[in-house]
Protein backbone atom coordinates (compact mmCIF):
# COMPACT_ATOMS: atom_id res chain seq x y z
CA UNK A 1 0.00 0.00 0.00
CA UNK A 2 1.41 3.18 -0.92
CA UNK A 3 2.78 5.41 2.16
CA UNK A 4 0.06 8.29 1.40
CA UNK A 5 -2.74 5.84 1.78
CA UNK A 6 -1.76 4.68 4.72
CA UNK A 7 -1.93 7.80 6.73
CA UNK A 8 -5.41 8.92 5.15
CA UNK A 9 -6.19 5.12 6.79
CA UNK A 10 -4.55 5.88 10.18
CA UNK A 11 -6.16 9.67 11.11
CA UNK A 12 -9.79 8.91 10.60
CA UNK A 13 -8.80 6.16 13.37
CA UNK A 14 -6.86 8.43 15.79
CA UNK A 15 -9.47 11.06 15.93
CA UNK A 16 -12.13 8.66 16.42
CA UNK A 17 -10.11 7.14 19.44
CA UNK A 18 -9.37 10.63 21.17
CA UNK A 19 -12.99 11.43 20.85
CA UNK A 20 -14.05 8.62 22.50
CA UNK A 21 -11.49 9.34 25.80
CA UNK A 22 -12.74 12.12 26.52
CA UNK A 23 -16.45 10.75 27.50
CA UNK A 24 -14.60 8.33 29.35
CA UNK A 25 -14.94 9.14 33.61
CA UNK A 26 -11.43 10.20 35.21
CA UNK A 27 -10.03 7.84 37.97
CA UNK A 28 -10.38 10.48 40.75
CA UNK A 29 -14.31 9.34 39.76
CA UNK A 30 -13.81 5.88 40.55
CA UNK A 31 -12.30 6.21 43.97
CA UNK A 32 -15.13 9.10 44.86
CA UNK A 33 -17.91 7.38 47.63
CA UNK A 34 -15.67 4.02 48.28
CA UNK A 35 -16.13 2.11 51.40
CA UNK A 36 -13.47 3.75 53.96
CA UNK A 37 -13.01 6.83 52.74
CA UNK A 38 -12.44 9.60 55.27
CA UNK A 39 -15.82 11.47 53.97
CA UNK A 40 -18.28 8.61 54.29
CA UNK A 41 -20.06 8.05 57.53
CA UNK A 42 -19.89 4.45 58.94
CA UNK A 43 -21.92 3.15 61.18
CA UNK A 44 -20.92 1.45 64.30
CA UNK A 45 -22.25 -0.90 67.14
CA UNK A 46 -19.95 -0.14 70.74
CA UNK A 47 -19.46 -2.43 73.56
CA UNK A 48 -18.23 -1.15 76.95
CA UNK A 49 -14.99 -2.19 78.52
CA UNK A 50 -16.26 -3.84 82.15
CA UNK A 51 -14.43 -5.81 85.28
CA UNK A 52 -14.69 -9.11 85.31
CA UNK A 53 -12.71 -12.50 86.25
CA UNK A 54 -10.96 -14.88 84.75
CA UNK A 55 -8.59 -17.97 85.92
CA UNK A 56 -5.05 -16.98 85.92
CA UNK A 57 -3.73 -19.69 83.58
CA UNK A 58 0.54 -20.21 82.88
CA UNK A 59 0.31 -21.90 79.38
CA UNK A 60 2.90 -24.10 78.51
CA UNK A 61 3.84 -27.23 75.94
CA UNK A 62 5.40 -30.74 76.90
CA UNK A 63 5.87 -34.08 75.56
CA UNK A 64 3.70 -37.62 77.59
CA UNK A 65 6.42 -39.45 79.04
CA UNK A 66 5.86 -43.21 80.86
CA UNK A 67 5.67 -42.26 84.73
CA UNK A 68 8.36 -45.23 84.91
CA UNK A 69 10.39 -47.23 82.32
CA UNK A 70 12.75 -50.01 82.84
CA UNK A 71 15.08 -52.55 80.70
CA UNK A 72 14.66 -55.53 82.07
CA UNK A 73 17.94 -58.20 82.16
CA UNK A 74 18.10 -61.38 83.27
CA UNK A 75 20.72 -61.41 86.37
CA UNK A 76 22.65 -64.39 85.15
CA UNK A 77 23.14 -66.10 81.86
CA UNK A 78 21.47 -68.81 79.90
CA UNK A 79 19.54 -70.15 76.93
CA UNK A 80 16.34 -68.38 76.61
CA UNK A 81 13.10 -70.84 76.28
CA UNK A 82 10.54 -68.62 76.49
CA UNK A 83 9.09 -65.52 75.84
CA UNK A 84 5.21 -65.12 76.68
CA UNK A 85 4.48 -61.33 75.88
CA UNK A 86 5.57 -58.88 73.23
CA UNK A 87 5.15 -55.32 71.70
CA UNK A 88 2.01 -53.47 73.39
CA UNK A 89 1.61 -56.38 75.98
CA UNK A 90 -0.01 -55.59 79.20
CA UNK A 91 1.75 -56.97 81.97
CA UNK A 92 1.41 -57.05 85.94
CA UNK A 93 3.45 -57.27 88.50
CA UNK A 94 5.31 -60.02 88.92
CA UNK A 95 4.44 -62.15 85.87
CA UNK A 96 6.78 -63.87 83.85
CA UNK A 97 7.91 -61.95 81.00
CA UNK A 98 10.99 -64.48 79.78
CA UNK A 99 12.53 -67.88 81.36
CA UNK A 100 15.53 -69.63 80.46
CA UNK A 101 16.15 -73.01 80.45
CA UNK A 102 16.02 -74.39 84.15
CA UNK A 103 18.07 -77.90 84.04
CA UNK A 104 21.45 -76.01 84.74
CA UNK A 105 20.06 -74.11 87.48
CA UNK A 106 17.96 -77.00 88.98
CA UNK A 107 21.25 -79.15 89.17
CA UNK A 108 22.84 -76.61 90.89
CA UNK A 109 20.00 -76.41 93.33
CA UNK A 110 20.50 -80.12 94.33
CA UNK A 111 24.30 -79.57 94.14
CA UNK A 112 23.72 -77.64 96.70
CA UNK A 113 21.21 -79.41 98.52
CA UNK A 114 23.52 -82.48 99.13
CA UNK A 115 26.70 -80.29 100.34
CA UNK A 116 24.56 -78.64 102.93
CA UNK A 117 23.14 -82.48 104.09
CA UNK A 118 26.35 -83.31 104.64
CA UNK A 119 27.88 -80.69 106.25
CA UNK A 120 24.82 -80.92 108.67
CA UNK A 121 25.22 -84.58 108.95
CA UNK A 122 28.95 -84.08 110.50
CA UNK A 123 27.46 -81.41 113.22
CA UNK A 124 25.10 -84.17 114.55
CA UNK A 125 22.13 -82.66 112.82
CA UNK A 126 19.22 -84.74 110.95
CA UNK A 127 19.69 -84.00 106.73
CA UNK A 128 16.50 -82.39 106.72
CA UNK A 129 15.30 -79.42 109.27
CA UNK A 130 16.05 -76.17 110.39
CA UNK A 131 19.99 -75.05 110.83
CA UNK A 132 20.71 -73.92 114.15
CA UNK A 133 23.78 -73.08 116.66
CA UNK A 134 25.11 -76.07 118.24
CA UNK A 135 27.33 -76.54 120.83
CA UNK A 136 30.75 -77.88 119.90
CA UNK A 137 30.70 -79.88 123.41
CA UNK A 138 27.87 -81.94 121.74
CA UNK A 139 29.90 -83.12 119.13
CA UNK A 140 30.62 -86.73 119.11
CA UNK A 141 34.85 -85.74 117.97
CA UNK A 142 34.51 -83.48 121.34
CA UNK A 143 33.10 -86.01 123.44
CA UNK A 144 35.54 -88.32 122.37
CA UNK A 145 38.66 -85.76 122.89
CA UNK A 146 37.06 -85.07 126.40
CA UNK A 147 37.03 -88.30 127.22
CA UNK A 148 40.58 -88.83 126.31
CA UNK A 149 41.99 -85.88 128.18
CA UNK A 150 39.72 -87.14 131.37
CA UNK A 151 41.79 -90.18 131.22
CA UNK A 152 45.16 -88.38 130.65
CA UNK A 153 44.71 -86.47 133.62
CA UNK A 154 43.65 -89.29 135.91
CA UNK A 155 47.20 -90.75 134.77
CA UNK A 156 49.01 -87.97 135.41
CA UNK A 157 47.72 -87.24 138.93
CA UNK A 158 48.60 -90.93 139.91
CA UNK A 159 51.66 -90.91 138.01
CA UNK A 160 53.16 -87.85 140.16
CA UNK A 161 51.36 -89.31 143.14
CA UNK A 162 53.87 -92.61 142.70
CA UNK A 163 56.66 -89.65 141.77
CA UNK A 164 56.24 -88.07 145.09
CA UNK A 165 56.64 -91.32 147.06
CA UNK A 166 60.00 -91.95 145.03
CA UNK A 167 58.37 -95.51 143.59
CA UNK A 168 58.79 -94.73 139.74
CA UNK A 169 61.55 -92.62 138.09
CA UNK A 170 61.28 -88.88 136.38
CA UNK A 171 61.18 -90.36 133.33
CA UNK A 172 58.11 -91.82 133.47
CA UNK A 173 56.43 -88.87 135.13
CA UNK A 174 57.59 -86.51 132.14
CA UNK A 175 56.37 -88.78 129.41
CA UNK A 176 52.35 -89.01 131.40
CA UNK A 177 53.21 -85.38 131.74
CA UNK A 178 53.47 -85.00 127.71
CA UNK A 179 50.89 -87.70 126.81
CA UNK A 180 48.47 -85.50 128.90
CA UNK A 181 49.37 -82.02 127.06
CA UNK A 182 48.84 -84.14 123.95
CA UNK A 183 45.09 -85.12 124.87
CA UNK A 184 44.75 -81.34 125.96
CA UNK A 185 45.77 -80.64 122.74
CA UNK A 186 43.44 -82.98 121.04
CA UNK A 187 40.23 -81.47 122.94
CA UNK A 188 41.02 -77.78 121.99
CA UNK A 189 41.97 -79.19 118.18
CA UNK A 190 38.50 -80.78 118.33
CA UNK A 191 36.15 -78.18 119.50
CA UNK A 192 37.87 -75.82 116.68
CA UNK A 193 37.27 -78.68 113.99
CA UNK A 194 33.38 -78.30 115.65
CA UNK A 195 33.11 -74.27 115.19
CA UNK A 196 34.60 -74.84 112.05
CA UNK A 197 31.33 -77.51 110.71
CA UNK A 198 29.08 -74.75 112.18
CA UNK A 199 30.52 -72.43 109.82
CA UNK A 200 30.91 -74.99 106.73
CA UNK A 201 27.23 -75.41 107.36
CA UNK A 202 26.69 -71.73 107.45
CA UNK A 203 28.55 -71.39 104.24
CA UNK A 204 26.52 -74.18 102.62
CA UNK A 205 22.84 -72.78 103.59
CA UNK A 206 24.49 -69.77 101.67
CA UNK A 207 25.32 -71.84 98.43
CA UNK A 208 21.98 -73.09 98.86
CA UNK A 209 20.15 -69.87 98.78
CA UNK A 210 22.55 -68.77 95.82
CA UNK A 211 21.50 -71.35 93.71
CA UNK A 212 18.02 -71.29 94.53
CA UNK A 213 17.76 -67.54 93.59
CA UNK A 214 19.13 -68.25 90.06
CA UNK A 215 16.79 -70.63 89.65
CA UNK A 216 14.40 -67.81 90.35
CA UNK A 217 16.07 -65.39 88.56
CA UNK A 218 16.23 -67.57 85.70
CA UNK A 219 12.41 -65.75 85.10
CA UNK A 220 12.37 -62.44 84.09
CA UNK A 221 9.22 -60.98 85.88
CA UNK A 222 7.80 -57.52 85.65
CA UNK A 223 8.43 -55.42 88.71
CA UNK A 224 5.78 -53.32 88.04
CA UNK A 225 2.06 -53.04 85.87
CA UNK A 226 2.84 -51.42 82.86
CA UNK A 227 3.36 -52.48 78.89
CA UNK A 228 6.27 -53.43 77.37
CA UNK A 229 7.74 -50.98 75.04
CA UNK A 230 10.13 -52.86 73.39
CA UNK A 231 11.18 -56.78 72.99
CA UNK A 232 15.22 -57.47 72.59
CA UNK A 233 15.12 -61.26 72.71
CA UNK A 234 14.04 -64.21 71.20
CA UNK A 235 13.63 -67.96 72.26
CA UNK A 236 16.51 -70.09 71.82
CA UNK A 237 19.03 -66.91 72.13
CA UNK A 238 21.88 -66.91 74.64
CA UNK A 239 22.23 -64.13 76.95
CA UNK A 240 24.71 -63.20 79.76
CA UNK A 241 24.12 -61.82 82.69
CA UNK A 242 22.56 -58.00 81.89
CA UNK A 243 21.65 -58.38 78.39
CA UNK A 244 18.33 -56.40 78.43
CA UNK A 245 15.40 -58.60 77.14
CA UNK A 246 12.25 -56.42 76.83
CA UNK A 247 11.85 -52.88 77.77
CA UNK A 248 8.47 -52.05 80.24
CA UNK A 249 6.74 -48.75 81.47
CA UNK A 250 4.33 -47.55 83.48
CA UNK A 251 1.90 -45.49 81.60
CA UNK A 252 -0.68 -44.63 84.30
CA UNK A 253 -0.35 -42.46 85.54
CA UNK A 254 1.60 -40.19 82.92
CA UNK A 255 4.02 -37.88 83.51
CA UNK A 256 4.19 -33.97 81.68
CA UNK A 257 7.58 -32.19 82.29
CA UNK A 258 7.07 -28.65 81.59
CA UNK A 259 9.39 -25.67 81.30
CA UNK A 260 7.69 -22.53 82.48
CA UNK A 261 9.53 -19.25 82.07
CA UNK A 262 10.76 -17.53 84.87
CA UNK A 263 8.54 -14.54 85.38
CA UNK A 264 5.60 -17.21 85.00
CA UNK A 265 6.72 -19.53 87.70
CA UNK A 266 6.07 -17.23 90.70
CA UNK A 267 3.08 -18.57 92.73
CA UNK A 268 3.37 -22.45 91.28
CA UNK A 269 3.06 -25.12 93.90
CA UNK A 270 2.75 -28.89 94.20
CA UNK A 271 -1.21 -29.85 93.71
CA UNK A 272 -1.91 -26.91 91.62
CA UNK A 273 -4.62 -28.11 89.03
CA UNK A 274 -3.42 -28.53 85.28
CA UNK A 275 -5.81 -28.63 81.99
CA UNK A 276 -3.85 -30.90 79.74
CA UNK A 277 -4.90 -30.99 75.47
CA UNK A 278 -3.44 -34.14 73.66
CA UNK A 279 -4.08 -34.44 70.27
CA UNK A 280 -4.16 -32.72 66.56
CA UNK A 281 -5.54 -29.44 66.32
CA UNK A 282 -7.38 -28.58 62.77
CA UNK A 283 -5.38 -25.07 63.27
CA UNK A 284 -2.93 -24.03 65.27
CA UNK A 285 -4.08 -22.97 68.94
CA UNK A 286 -3.61 -19.59 69.87
CA UNK A 287 -1.92 -19.47 73.24
CA UNK A 288 -4.01 -17.98 76.32
CA UNK A 289 -1.42 -14.98 76.49
CA UNK A 290 -2.07 -13.95 73.02
CA UNK A 291 -4.81 -12.29 70.74
CA UNK A 292 -5.55 -13.82 67.43
CA UNK A 293 -6.45 -10.49 64.67
CA UNK A 294 -9.07 -8.72 64.31
CA UNK A 295 -12.78 -9.46 63.61
CA UNK A 296 -12.01 -10.54 59.73
CA UNK A 297 -9.62 -13.26 61.01
CA UNK A 298 -11.80 -15.83 64.03
CA UNK A 299 -10.29 -17.48 66.30
CA UNK A 300 -8.87 -20.91 65.37
CA UNK A 301 -11.37 -23.97 65.48
CA UNK A 302 -10.44 -26.02 68.68
CA UNK A 303 -12.40 -28.91 67.72
CA UNK A 304 -11.53 -31.81 66.31
CA UNK A 305 -9.59 -34.54 67.84
CA UNK A 306 -7.97 -33.39 70.61
CA UNK A 307 -8.87 -34.36 74.41
CA UNK A 308 -8.06 -32.42 77.82
CA UNK A 309 -7.56 -34.20 80.95
CA UNK A 310 -7.33 -32.79 84.24
CA UNK A 311 -3.71 -33.18 85.92
CA UNK A 312 -2.20 -31.86 88.65
CA UNK A 313 1.99 -30.49 89.42
CA UNK A 314 3.59 -33.40 90.89
CA UNK A 315 7.24 -31.62 91.41
CA UNK A 316 8.66 -28.94 91.17
CA UNK A 317 12.58 -28.18 89.90
CA UNK A 318 14.72 -27.11 92.77
CA UNK A 319 15.93 -23.91 91.07
CA UNK A 320 15.96 -21.84 88.04
CA UNK A 321 17.69 -22.87 84.62
CA UNK A 322 20.41 -20.73 84.26
CA UNK A 323 20.65 -21.38 80.29
CA UNK A 324 17.04 -20.22 79.17
CA UNK A 325 15.79 -18.94 82.63
CA UNK A 326 12.80 -21.94 83.58
CA UNK A 327 11.49 -24.13 86.08
CA UNK A 328 11.07 -27.64 85.80
CA UNK A 329 7.94 -28.63 86.21
CA UNK A 330 6.04 -32.21 86.22
CA UNK A 331 2.58 -32.68 86.00
CA UNK A 332 0.96 -36.24 86.91
CA UNK A 333 -1.48 -37.18 83.92
CA UNK A 334 -4.16 -39.76 85.14
CA UNK A 335 -4.37 -42.66 82.04
CA UNK A 336 -6.40 -45.85 83.41
CA UNK A 337 -7.29 -46.92 80.32
CA UNK A 338 -4.41 -46.65 78.48
CA UNK A 339 -5.97 -43.99 76.06
CA UNK A 340 -2.83 -41.71 75.97
CA UNK A 341 0.66 -42.59 75.47
CA UNK A 342 3.49 -42.00 76.02
CA UNK A 343 5.82 -39.47 73.53
CA UNK A 344 2.63 -37.81 72.30
CA UNK A 345 2.43 -33.63 72.23
CA UNK A 346 0.61 -31.63 74.89
CA UNK A 347 -0.31 -28.60 75.80
CA UNK A 348 -1.00 -27.34 79.34
CA UNK A 349 -2.57 -24.37 81.22
CA UNK A 350 -1.42 -24.53 84.55
CA UNK A 351 -4.69 -23.27 86.98
CA UNK A 352 -2.62 -20.58 89.10
CA UNK A 353 -6.09 -18.74 90.28
CA UNK A 354 -9.05 -19.81 89.66
CA UNK A 355 -11.01 -16.61 89.66
CA UNK A 356 -8.58 -13.26 89.07
CA UNK A 357 -9.82 -9.64 88.50
CA UNK A 358 -9.64 -8.56 84.74
CA UNK A 359 -10.69 -5.82 82.62
CA UNK A 360 -12.07 -7.72 79.41
CA UNK A 361 -13.49 -6.32 76.12
CA UNK A 362 -14.91 -8.24 73.26
CA UNK A 363 -12.64 -10.28 71.21
CA UNK A 364 -14.02 -9.02 68.22
CA UNK A 365 -13.35 -4.90 68.87
CA UNK A 366 -9.41 -5.75 68.55
CA UNK A 367 -7.19 -4.90 65.61
CA UNK A 368 -4.16 -6.50 65.65
CA UNK A 369 -1.35 -5.39 63.09
CA UNK A 370 2.25 -5.58 62.79
CA UNK A 371 2.65 -6.91 66.39
CA UNK A 372 0.41 -3.65 67.59
CA UNK A 373 -2.70 -4.36 69.58
CA UNK A 374 -5.51 -1.43 68.89
CA UNK A 375 -9.02 -0.87 69.53
CA UNK A 376 -11.06 1.88 67.94
CA UNK A 377 -13.18 4.36 70.37
CA UNK A 378 -15.50 7.71 69.12
CA UNK A 379 -15.10 10.98 70.32
CA UNK A 380 -16.94 14.13 68.59
CA UNK A 381 -18.29 11.80 66.06
CA UNK A 382 -15.17 10.41 64.79
CA UNK A 383 -12.87 6.67 65.18
CA UNK A 384 -10.08 7.39 67.97
CA UNK A 385 -7.36 4.50 68.00
CA UNK A 386 -6.16 3.19 70.84
CA UNK A 387 -3.35 1.27 71.67
CA UNK A 388 -3.58 -1.50 73.79
CA UNK A 389 -1.73 -4.46 75.57
CA UNK A 390 -3.35 -7.51 75.79
CA UNK A 391 -3.81 -10.31 78.04
CA UNK A 392 -5.80 -13.63 78.58
CA UNK A 393 -8.51 -15.01 76.57
CA UNK A 394 -11.84 -16.64 77.64
CA UNK A 395 -14.11 -17.58 74.65
CA UNK A 396 -15.01 -14.19 73.10
CA UNK A 397 -13.64 -12.12 75.88
CA UNK A 398 -10.18 -10.90 76.23
CA UNK A 399 -8.27 -9.21 78.85
CA UNK A 400 -6.88 -5.58 78.76
CA UNK A 401 -3.81 -5.31 80.68
CA UNK A 402 -3.15 -1.67 79.60
CA UNK A 403 -4.26 1.26 77.10
CA UNK A 404 -7.96 1.25 78.40
CA UNK A 405 -10.23 2.09 81.00
CA UNK A 406 -13.40 0.64 83.00
CA UNK A 407 -16.35 1.72 81.26
CA UNK A 408 -15.06 3.41 78.10
CA UNK A 409 -16.68 2.23 74.91
CA UNK A 410 -15.03 -0.08 72.00
CA UNK A 411 -15.88 -0.41 68.71
CA UNK A 412 -16.98 -3.88 68.07
CA UNK A 413 -15.76 -5.43 64.45
CA UNK A 414 -14.03 -2.19 63.50
CA UNK A 415 -13.29 -3.84 60.13
CA UNK A 416 -11.32 -1.32 58.40
CA UNK A 417 -12.13 1.58 60.13
CA UNK A 418 -9.50 3.95 60.39
CA UNK A 419 -8.45 7.24 62.87
CA UNK A 420 -10.48 10.38 62.47
CA UNK A 421 -13.45 8.69 60.21
CA UNK A 422 -16.94 9.87 60.77
CA UNK A 423 -18.89 7.33 62.56
CA UNK A 424 -22.63 6.93 63.97
CA UNK A 425 -23.46 4.24 66.47
CA UNK A 426 -26.23 2.22 66.06
CA UNK A 427 -29.16 1.67 68.48
CA UNK A 428 -28.82 -0.92 70.51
Amino acid sequence: MPRTLRTLFVLPLLALTLACGSDSPKAGDQRAGTPGDAGETRKVRLAKSEQGTLPRVVPATGTLAADERTELAFKVAGRIADIPVDLGSRVRAGQALARLAPEDFSLRVAQAQSTLAQARSRLGLPAEGKDVLVDPTTTSPVRQAKALLDQARVTRDRTRTLFEQQLIPRSDLDKIEADYGVAEGSYQAAIEEAQSRQGVLGQRRAELELAQAQLADSVLRAPFDGAIEERRASPGDYVSAGTVAVVLVRTHPLRLRLSVPEREAKGLRVGLPVRVSVGERSESPVPSTSVAGSAAAPAPDRAGTESTIEGRIARLGPSIAASNRTLDVEVEIPNRDGALHPGAFARAEIVVAAADSALLVPTSSIVSFAGVDKVIGVADGKAVEKRVRLGRKSGDQIEVIAGLEPGESVVVEPGNLTEGQAVEVAAE
